[in-house]
């Protein structure tokens, strides 16, 4: 296909992958879900974080990234919205951490897609990966080859989601769960939080 070679996506999956088993919000938000809840429950929040995750490469396809050298101000303005709503996100687990839960079985409901994709589009994470890997390996992308790198990046965000949420609500992994529920997600909770305050004060 014209403007992508094969070994550019095989560097670009590759890179995909070691950028997203990277710690990061996203991660840690999709396995205590599924530990909690269970996979049914949880996969719709996963698929929405696979999907926000994936969007931003779409942005960076149709220019996003260069946006924000030219404008930074804008850049500035999404790194403090996004910093605060994962503030927000942690108040709620440590809020909650204590909070009875019924773990006999898979839970009926979880956070939902449209959560999942509120925090990947709010997580510069993959915006940073996106405008600057993507750009440096397909310099010259755009139509159908654009969208068929847009496609490859999707397909890896729900793979990777849909495993990790697969392996996180196996039983083993859910009784130690329960029995570290508080301390695991106040420790969860803390570290989205300081990612959120790090995003604002690091400007």
């Amino acid at each position: 296909m014209d403007g992508i070679t094969l070994p550019q996506v095989v560097l670009f999956v590759s890179t995909m992958a070691v950028a997203i088993l990277s710690p990061g919000p996203a991660i840690i938000a999709a396995s205590r879900s599924a530990a909690a809840r269970g996979r049914a429950a949880s996969m719709p929040y996963a698929m929405g974080l696979a999907v926000g995750a994936s969007l931003w490469c779409l942005f960076a396809v149709f220019g996003l990234s260069a946006l924000f050298r030219v404008v930074p101000q804008l850049y500035l303005l999404m790194k403090i919205l996004g910093g605060a709503y994962l503030v927000w996100v942690a108040v709620q687990m440590l809020r909650h951490a204590a909070d009875p839960l019924a773990m006999d079985g898979e839970t009926v409901t979880g956070p939902g897609f449209l959560r999942g994709m509120a925090l990947n589009l709010s997580n510069p994470k993959p915006a940073l990966f996106y405008g600057s890997v993507l750009l440096s390996i397909f310099p010259a992308l755009h139509g159908i080859a654009a969208l068929a790198i847009y496609l490859v990046a999707l397909t890896v965000e729900v793979t990777f989601y849909a495993a990790v949420t697969t392996l996180m609500a196996t039983g083993p992994v859910r009784r130690r769960y329960i029995a570290a529920r508080t301390w695991i997600d106040r420790i969860a909770g803390a570290l989205i939080g300081a990612l959120g305050v790090s995003l604002i004060v690091r400007h």
